[in-house]
């Protein structure tokens, strides 16, 4: 937009410094009714206050802020100059980089839902990180560590498994799963004596039988089967997979172990402002470790605006592998 209507009372003017790019969940926003011609892409960002509304509390022109972006934002965070309604924003510490604040902060959402609200991790627990090198499973790997969980990953290829070799403090075990011959339940029961991991964050799983499903994404993902008979007792599954169909016996295994099923949908503490205060806690702690040095996220080089088109594509595609940041 040339110019931007007047800030309302709760808004604050955002000059933005930088803006992560995110897979657009088109599903998603036409089951909530939010589906337009043109919808914003970009909703990460993180820059410096410029004006503030009449009834904002929290901010000063000139401070730094880090926040996303609703999802029924009319605005792009890929913009000069945003407004956003002050609930949605944190501020953002000296020490971090523009960069980096914008580049963490949805996947910390998720590692955050994923393992403290909807499998409780604590010392002694073993978490198993599936696709542990993405920008999530990283941020992930991290977080568990810190709060003393042994960690289990699975690595896709030579690269991902070096690089979550390189993570510090080390990881209990690296799958490679990069020949395609490995078990995942096999090196996860004999990682934990037989016993199991409590608690398990896929990238989506295999519903069908091999002859199913060709694709050779589907060929690196686990089936579901092989998730059910690695859980522990009283484990947690916490599943991106959406269409995640379970039948009667995979019921009854997880019945057997009083195990549960969660769904991570990141989009749900913006969906309800019920659990705002919760949210802006999670926000805040986010950046606090990313400023302490607990999470040291996946980034790539930040590109310019004008490569931001080109980005945009590969992160829609799952083509990139680290997280796209825009810098202005």
């Amino acid at each position: 937009q040339e110019s931007l209507p007047a800030t309302r009372a709760h808004e604050v003017k955002v000059q933005v410094r930088a803006c992560a790019l995110s897979c657009v969940d088109l599903e998603l926003l036409s089951e909530i009714k939010l589906e337009k011609e043109l919808v914003p892409v970009g909703r990460e960002i993180s820059g410096v206050v410029l004006e503030v509304g009449s009834k904002v509390t929290f901010f000063q022109p000139d401070d730094e802020v880090v926040g996303i972006l609703p999802l029924d934002s009319g605005e792009s965070g890929l913009c000069e100059v945003v407004l956003v309604h002050e609930h949605y924003l944190v501020h953002k510490p000296e020490k971090v980089c523009w960069a980096e604040a914008a580049g963490t902060v949805r996947d910390g959402v998720r590692a955050y839902t994923a393992l403290h609200y909807l499998s409780q991790v604590s010392p002694g627990k073993t978490v198993l990180v599936m696709d542990g090198a993405s920008p999530f499973g990283v941020v992930a790997v991290q977080l568990a560590r810190h709060r003393g969980a042994r960690v289990i990953a699975t690595a896709l290829s030579l690269e991902d498994k070096q690089c979550l070799e390189r993570l510090r403090p080390p990881l209990a075990r690296v799958i490679d799963m990069s020949h395609g011959k490995i078990d995942v339940a096999e090196s996860c029961l004999e990682e934990t004596g037989g016993l199991g991991v409590d608690i398990v964050l896929d990238a989506g799983v295999k519903l069908y039988s091999a002859e199913d499903e060709s694709s050779s994404k589907s060929q690196m993902l686990p089936h579901k089967h092989d998730i059910i008979t690695l859980l522990g007792v009283g484990g947690h599954w916490v599943t991106t997979e959406k269409h995640l169909q379970l039948d009667p016996p995979d019921s009854h295994s997880l019945f057997l172990k009083g195990a549960t099923v969660s769904f991570l949908n990141d989009e749900t503490w913006n969906l309800s402002n019920v659990q705002q205060g919760k949210y802006l806690y999670i926000l805040s702690n986010i950046m606090e470790k990313l400023s302490s040095g607990v999470f040291r996220p996946q980034l790539d080089e930040p590109v310019p605006l004008y490569e931001a088109k080109v980005s945009m594509e590969m992160v829609q595609k799952n083509q990139a592998r680290k997280k796209q940041v825009i810098q202005f």
